[in-house]
């Protein structure tokens, strides 16, 4: 018999916030992130606007040697998981250290330190400058290493990349693994921070990013009309998942119970996804199957939703696929519209709103929505947070190779 698990803990930052409750707070009341790139002078980029960590200081949270041998999605991390630990009470028991895991991941790593680093060799032509601490800073687990070790966390310390669905794959593999009974507790989740000169030239010459600049805040769209592709975005999220009886020995509060996890690959290109749907529309099902749970019981779904031409109509055809016609029926927004796109991070930041939705019984808006596009025809909770009653949810996030993850949460009971 497989164990139940429950998210005991939560962490984040983001363009809205330093914590959770400030982020949620202005995800329900339908504020953006996005403004202005400050990050480096993006006066001859076509993008010019971002969903940035705003005033970032990493300073305020850890001391100035620990900050310049960290890369700032590191940094994030580490304030995310803080957070997350202060706010669960996550403790590694002494006597069996490696019954509690650490599964953070990143899409991209440390590139914007590797940026760095690399502009000052080839500006100074002396590789001997380059920092020390520029292998850590560069590593992709580094993030989950550094809380592995601040914790004492002896168990599997995985950074399982896919993409933007990776915070949401990093939570399904944590999952996993404490049912299946290898660990009892895991911090899980992403971090990112890819809005650098490069980060943003790279992703643009894909034709995903919005060039919008004269009202940021109106950018992005997801499943507008007139949508002009995603926003850049930075920040992390961190929640504790553990097993039910372990959590009620120490009496820890439970936020809610993840009951299905579905993941797959399109198996069809680099950067496109599959265009009917049928992937992504598989993973829903997966998770579905996997929660014991029909389309029917859903009350609410975050979407992956990201503003571009190619998700958006394919995300509504295969919650059609996999929901038949109980998807008219179903609340589906994109908080993305208030975030902005962190890649990876921003799966782990979606679990969180999912969870916080059927906590406090509300659907997040999908702001910017005007004017749907006519292939978006389903009910993406336009401009205002809904007061309704949400017992379970499902948060889809979707990635750049076929990726395609589905996470279901629902209300804790006994």
């Amino acid at each position: 018999m497989t164990r139940r698990v429950v998210v005991t803990g939560m962490g984040m930052i983001s363009p809205l916030g330093y914590n959770v409750a400030e982020t949620w707070e202005k995800i329900v009341a339908g504020k953006s992130g996005v403004g202005p790139i400050t990050r480096f002078d993006a006066s001859r980029f076509s993008v010019k606007i971002a969903a940035e960590v705003k005033n970032w200081d990493p300073t305020q949270f850890m001391p100035a040697k620990e900050a310049r041998r960290r890369d700032a999605y590191q940094q994030f991390i580490a304030v995310a998981a803080r957070e997350c630990i202060n706010d669960g009470g996550f403790t590694v028991d002494e006597n069996a250290p490696g019954r509690s895991g650490v599964i953070i991941g990143s899409a991209v790593g440390g590139v914007s330190a590797y940026y760095n680093e690399a502009m000052m060799i080839f500006e100074t032509g002396d590789p001997r400058k380059i920092t020390p601490f520029g292998i850590p800073m560069f590593m992709v687990n580094g993030g989950s290493d550094n809380v592995a070790i601040e914790t004492g966390a002896m168990g599997p310390s995985y950074t399982p990349v896919s993409a933007c669905a990776t915070g949401a794959d990093c939570i399904g593999v944590a999952f996993d693994l404490i049912r299946l009974g290898r660990l009892d507790q895991a911090l899980a989740g992403a971090g990112e921070a890819p809005i650098f000169p490069i980060g943003i030239a790279a992703f643009d010459r894909t034709g995903a990013c919005s060039r919008e600049t004269d009202a940021p805040e109106r950018s992005p769209r997801p499943f507008a009309k007139d949508r002009p592709g995603l926003v850049f975005s930075e920040g992390a999220a961190v929640i504790t998942l553990e097993e039910l009886e372990h959590a009620r020995a120490r009496g820890a509060h439970i936020y809610g119970e993840i009951i299905g996890y579905g993941s797959n690959s399109d198996a069809f290109h680099i950067t496109a996804p599959q265009p009917d749907g049928s992937g992504a529309a598989e993973a829903i099902r997966i998770a579905l199957e996997d929660a014991r749970l029909s389309g029917a019981a859903l009350d609410y779904i975050n979407a992956h939703g990201t503003g571009t031409g190619l998700n958006d109509g394919m995300e509504t055809k295969a919650v059609k696929i996999a929901l038949g016609t109980r998807a008219y029926d179903v609340p589906m927004s994109s908080t993305k519209s208030m975030t902005g796109h962190a890649m990876g991070a921003t799966a782990a930041m979606e679990a969180i709103f999912s969870l916080l939705a059927i906590r406090d019984n509300v659907a997040p808006p999908t702001i910017n929505l005007d004017e749907p596009d006519p292939e978006c025809d389903l009910d993406y909770v336009p401009h205002t947070a809904r007061q309704m009653r949400i017992d379970t949810a499902m948060s889809n996030s979707f990635g750049f190779g076929g990726h395609n993850v589905s996470l279901v949460f629902r209300r804790f009971t006994d």
